[in-house]
């Protein structure tokens, strides 16, 4: 598949440019932004990576002669005239004149984005020392990805049927992260290589390996390691009157915990996001899970 679009950049002392190219509703476009210092483009040029073949050129002084990438001869396959040098009566008002972020764009006629793999400027009144530039930049820049944010992690999570008046948890599924060995009171965990997201716990409650029943969960509560080396609460999540109607349902009030417009039961939302540094501090078999304080499904 091709790219969406292909940044290049360009940077001497006293100038630096980027040129994003891209598609837009079946159009191509290139847009030219000053990031430091100013110029006036005067002509563009690009081509492929294969500088086979004859090379398009402007005459007098919009042309690239001695333009050079890595020492080798550049060819191109377009060439297009954007203004005359000179910024003349418009002075620095000038359409084709671009100084520290200003943004201009030029339309473009290619078929593909795979057309374009070098891309250079003629330009004149430049902030270099020389006055002009003849700039020619290639192996583009992929767009940055936003990153996905990681998924906190949980050692255990309880779905909770029956709670005391106190809010201790009484009657319900606990599901480890990974089973102790030995594991005394059978309390489930997620399948070995699980990562222990809520997701994934919530998957393995409704499994058939467990057979948990949504509708009966009055709340789930989240656990973690303290400093002490003891399981701590880190917060709830309460059903809403009628119970949780559905997995996507409870994943929602879940998401809307995470972004801060949920309401949390109790501890801070804050401690569940930084769960991993605990990872590997499991405690030992049985150690705060007392069988006379709830019942294993």
């Amino acid at each position: 598949m091709s790219e969406s679009s292909k940044i290049f950049t360009y940077a001497v002392d006293g100038l630096a440019y980027t040129v994003t190219v891209y598609e837009e509703n079946g159009e191509f476009f290139a847009d030219i932004t000053v990031e430091e210092g100013a110029m006036d483009v005067n002509a563009i040029y690009f081509g492929d990576d294969d500088f086979s073949g004859s090379s398009e050129s402007l005459n007098g002084p919009l042309n690239m002669n001695g333009a050079s990438l890595d020492g080798e001869k550049v060819q191109w396959d377009e060439a297009t005239e954007l203004s005359r040098p000179g910024l003349g009566p418009a002075g620095e008002d000038k359409e084709t004149y671009l100084q520290t972020g200003d943004t201009m764009t030029v339309s473009l006629d290619i078929e593909s984005l795979d057309e374009i793999g070098i891309f250079g400027i003629r330009a004149t009144s430049t902030t270099t020392d020389a006055g002009s530039i003849k700039a020619v930049s290639d192996d583009p820049e992929a767009p940055e990805e936003p990153e996905d944010p990681e998924e906190p992690t949980y050692e255990k999570v309880f779905f909770g049927e029956v709670f005391s008046d106190s809010g201790d948890p009484l009657g319900g599924t606990f599901i480890l992260d990974e089973e102790p060995d030995p594991n005394p009171y059978s309390i489930p965990a997620l399948p070995e290589g699980t990562e222990p997201t809520f997701d994934n716990y919530l998957s393995h409650f409704l499994s058939e390996d467990i057979g948990g029943d949504l509708a009966a969960v009055q709340s789930v509560v989240f656990y973690s390691t303290g400093e002490d080396g003891a399981q701590e609460e880190l917060f709830r999540i309460d059903a809403p009157q009628g119970g949780f109607q559905s997995a996507d349902e409870l994943l929602a009030a879940y998401d809307d915990v995470l972004d801060g417009t949920g309401d949390l039961s109790c501890m801070d939302l804050m401690a569940s996001l930084s769960l991993e540094a605990n990872a590997d501090a499991l405690p030992e078999a049985g150690e705060d899970l007392d069988a006379d304080d709830f019942e294993l499904v």
